[in-house]
């Protein structure tokens, strides 16, 4: 009944030729206006899975909760000095503040008035005291700078250690350290160089930290979702703003973008760049291969033809059904040329031997419906059913993916029996002149009949013999992973990783209260594998009355000191001259018989006049590089010494907004202890978290929950597409043992090429999974192909026209997937290097073992076909 229906409907297509054409060309302008209009990539990998799952609603639960959080721009700003970065970090917030149509809002989490104040009460009362005695130990030297902040200023300051050691009051070895520091930069200045000095190193005694050099902005920016890079107008003005700046390498200051949107628009930059030469590339191979498997132009223009009208039809229909392509499911357009193409090929192949052996076109087109009718027909619902089975998981990604694909593989079968008969017999290709199929591999088919039962020992044994390497498989579940090293989002996401205090493997909760979260987290900061707890608490100071009155006790010494009634005028060159070469005399008197100690003052006398010495321009640009970071340094001195006692209801807005809603309910941020880079860690923090507070989010759940849906959802679509694969093979075929003689050669080729991707050390990750899929659905259509010519009583099967189409079909879907192995994108290149695994693991199983087990056909062909 179904070999009826194929054939009159293609016989019909045959007959009225330009009725079908016209009307595949007016549905094919459709399909390409609506994809065209609504074409859209959601390149975020948090949305590959469910959003009905109980731990993605939690996520979007506190993703509403705290909304400013979400779609954000993390702008990190580092400079060569503290004051360097803080300055930088104020003035790209100012300028960026300013464009009210690109940024919704602005702000430091790490910074502001609120910081400047009380950043004293947030370290403990011993690191308080000691900030207090070095700041007075520095009195001397800050009251002639603030007084005279200028070159003449900083050079009066450090006459005051020669003086002081030659009254006896100091020594040299307390101020070796910063003075080696100051002979560095004045070398280096007088050099004509450019550099910075950090002014707490100075006065605080040692080199800033990793995360002192560093700031944080944080950018809500306007999206516009018309284009595929939302957030690429926001991203670029920040770039503007900070060269505008001068916040420039060249000037000590790196401007870096992470975040959400970077992170997003620089995926989709990643996959776009260098598609138009792969595609190019791809097209160029496909058509090659074509040429070879088919040996016409008109048999080429007409599976071409056909294979595009599918695949626009395919593209407008996935889109209608999901709306926004992810970046599993854009993968649709390769494997639909992949494997849409076999089917053209398979008919055009069976054709081309119907043509050898009738002149008769009409005659030989509709005797191709009829043998390869069936099998095109059978292929087409079974690897639709491989790709559909994913459809009721829970990982989107491939599960759209599926839906897209399996669609993709009914339309391909429609348009092989109805337009491609009709675009051959419009454009008449010649008749065959020479047999179709390998005439010189049927002494090869006599050998594998002969010697068929040691060649299935074998091949099982050597199965069988890599079991155990499956349990070495691997599963990357780091989205990280997936994403291109090179990016600017990426790379500084990853530097941000190597700090703890920066590093987005914190684990959240949403408390229903202040009081609520405060308990909690007390609760919480009790297990092992927890470092610390976060919550609007934190912000509120522990011991605060002792710290004030330490920080009041130096505010009343130093208040005259920082704050001079009188400040000198402006120097001329020449007493900035003066002032250098006093400072250089008096450093070159100092002698000392310690040999550690007497090169510093002779250094840094000798820069001192090196610096008198040279153009005026070079000290000018000494004094701004030297004194500009002392000015922001006394501001922000300053401003500590006017800290005032600390309440939640004192804390600034923003900060609370950050971890309180509207409503009262309050955000905790647990970090977890030990090796943060160790899974194994991460596991047992998220165990312990969750046993706590069963509503926790945060990237180590979304980690541990993702890899344990994608393996859930392989295993339950594998379960459901082989069932249902057997069910369409059983409905068909009516024998159990032609259904498990067409099943058993795909699950070993599965095995196999999990074997070999242990031996080449590949792993197996969200996108590349979706080879497994792919192997079935490539893998029964090649396999039915020979188990319907088997029944048909082939007995030559390599030598068979069929191998012809086979080879080549898996050949020119090699050439599709090749080009998503060289893609820039790792998710993707994984995903094409599996692919090309699967592939050959299943050409082989198809062409090489299938008619091995197979065996003698149960009747003689016919026609040898």
């Amino acid at each position: 009944m179904l070999e009826t229906v194929i054939v009159r409907c293609a016989r019909a297509c045959c007959c009225f030729p330009w009725l079908v054409i016209i009307t595949a060309m007016i549905g094919t302008a459709g399909a390409v206006a609506y994809a065209r209009h609504n074409f859209a990539i959601d390149t975020n990998t948090s949305q590959l899975i469910s959003s009905a799952l109980p731990w993605r609603q939690r996520e979007l639960q506190l993703d509403a909760a705290f909304p400013h959080r979400a779609d954000a721009i993390a702008v990190v700003v580092d400079g060569l000095t503290p004051e360097i970065a803080d300055s930088s970090a104020r003035a790209l917030v100012a300028a960026l503040a300013r464009r009210t149509d690109l940024f919704q809002a602005v702000r430091r989490p790490d910074g502001g008035p609120f910081f400047d104040r009380n950043g004293l009460l947030f370290l403990s009362v011993k690191e308080v005291e000691q900030t207090a005695e070095h700041v007075i130990r520095a009195q001397p030297f800050l009251g002639p700078l603030a007084a005279d902040p200028t070159l003449r200023g900083f050079a009066g300051a450090l006459g005051f250690i020669p003086v002081g050691m030659n009254a006896g009051r100091l020594k040299m070895d307390e101020f070796l350290k910063p003075l080696s520091v100051i002979a560095d930069t004045l070398e280096a200045l007088a050099a004509n160089r450019k550099v910075a000095l950090s002014w707490g190193e100075l006065m605080m005694g040692e080199a800033p930290r990793r995360r002192d050099l560093r700031r944080f902005i944080h950018v809500k920016p306007v999206l516009d979702y018309r284009f595929l890079e939302p957030g690429a107008a926001a991203s670029g003005a920040i770039r503007d703003a900070a060269r505008a700046l001068g916040l420039v390498p060249e000037n000590g200051v790196t401007v870096r973008l992470t975040g959400a949107v970077p992170l997003a628009d620089e995926e989709f930059s990643t996959l776009a760049d260098g598609a138009l030469l792969n595609s190019v590339l791809t097209v160029s191979a496909v058509l090659l291969i074509l040429w070879l498997a088919l040996r016409s132009a008109r048999l080429m223009a007409a599976v071409v033809i056909s294979l595009f009208v599918g695949l626009a039809v395919t593209a407008a229909t996935g889109l209608a059904m999901v709306g926004t392509l992810n970046l599993i499911s854009v993968a649709f357009a390769m494997l639909f040329v992949g494997i849409g193409v076999d089917f053209g090929i398979q008919f055009a192949v069976r054709y081309r031997h119907e043509r050898h052996e009738n002149d008769d076109l009409l005659a030989a087109l509709v005797s191709a419906a009829r043998k390869a009718g069936k099998p095109l027909a059978l292929a087409a619902a079974a690897t639709a059913a491989g790709f559909l089975a994913f459809l009721p998981t829970d990982y989107r990604g491939v599960s759209e993916l599926g839906l897209i694909a399996g669609t993709g593989m009914i339309v391909a079968f429609i348009t092989s029996i109805t337009l491609l008969p009709a675009l051959l017999a419009v454009l008449r290709p010649s008749r065959e002149a020479q047999e179709i199929g390998y005439c010189a591999l049927a002494p090869v088919d006599r050998f594998v009949a002969r010697h068929r039962r040691l060649i299935l020992a074998l091949s099982g044994a050597m199965v069988i013999a890599g079991l155990p390497l499956l349990r070495e498989l691997k599963f990357d579940f780091n989205p990280l992973n997936l994403r291109s090293p090179k990016v600017e989002s990426v790379t500084t996401l990853l530097d941000l990783m190597k700090d703890p205090a920066t590093a987005p493997d914190t684990i959240e909760i949403l408390a229903p209260s202040i009081a609520a979260a405060n308990a909690l987290a007390r609760r919480i900061e009790q297990l092992p594998e927890v470092s610390h707890t976060v919550t609007i608490q934190s912000f509120v100071p522990d011991t605060q009355a002792e710290k004030l009155a330490i920080i009041a006790d130096v505010a009343a010494l130093l208040e005259p000191t920082l704050t001079p009634f009188e400040m000198k005028p402006a120097p001329t060159d020449g007493e900035t001259i003066e002032a250098l070469s006093e400072t250089a005399k008096a450093f070159a008197e100092i002698s000392s018989d310690d040999e550690d100690v007497a090169p510093v003052p002779r250094r840094l006398a000798a820069s001192l006049l090196q610096l008198a010495r040279a153009e005026r321009a070079i000290r000018v640009q000494a004094e701004n590089a030297l004194m500009s970071g002392f000015k922001i340094r006394l501001e922000q001195l300053r401003e500590l010494l006017r800290a005032q006692p600390v309440s939640i209801d004192s804390l600034p807005g923003d900060l609370v907004k950050d971890w309180v809603t509207e409503d009262g309910r309050a955000r905790v941020e647990v970090a977890p202890a030990g090796d943060r880079h160790d899974n194994e860690t991460l596991k047992r923090f998220t165990a312990a978290v969750l046993a706590l507070a069963p509503d926790a989010v945060g990237m180590p759940i979304l980690v541990q929950e993702s890899a344990s849906t994608v393996v859930g959802a392989f295993i339950q679509a594998a379960a459901l597409s082989v069932v249902l694969i057997a069910l369409i093979l059983l409905i068909v075929l009516r024998r159990v043992t032609d259904v498990l003689l067409t099943l058993l050669p795909l699950l070993l080729a599965s095995v196999v090429t999990l074997e070999l991707a242990v031996l080449l050390g590949m792993s197996l990750n969200f996108a590349n999974i979706i080879a497994l899929p792919l192997l079935l659905g490539v893998g029964v259509a090649f396999k039915i192909y020979y188990v319907l010519a088997w029944r048909g009583g082939e007995t030559s099967p390599l030598a068979s026209p069929l191998t012809r189409a086979v080879l080549f079909s898996a050949l020119t879907t090699a050439a599709a997937f090749g080009s998503l192995w060289f893609s820039n994108h790792p998710g993707t290149s994984s995903m094409g290097k599996l692919l090309a695994l699967s592939l050959a693991t299943t050409l082989a199983a198809a062409v090489l073992f299938q008619p091995i087990l197979m065996g003698p056909p149960r009747k003689k062909a016919r026609g040898g076909g």
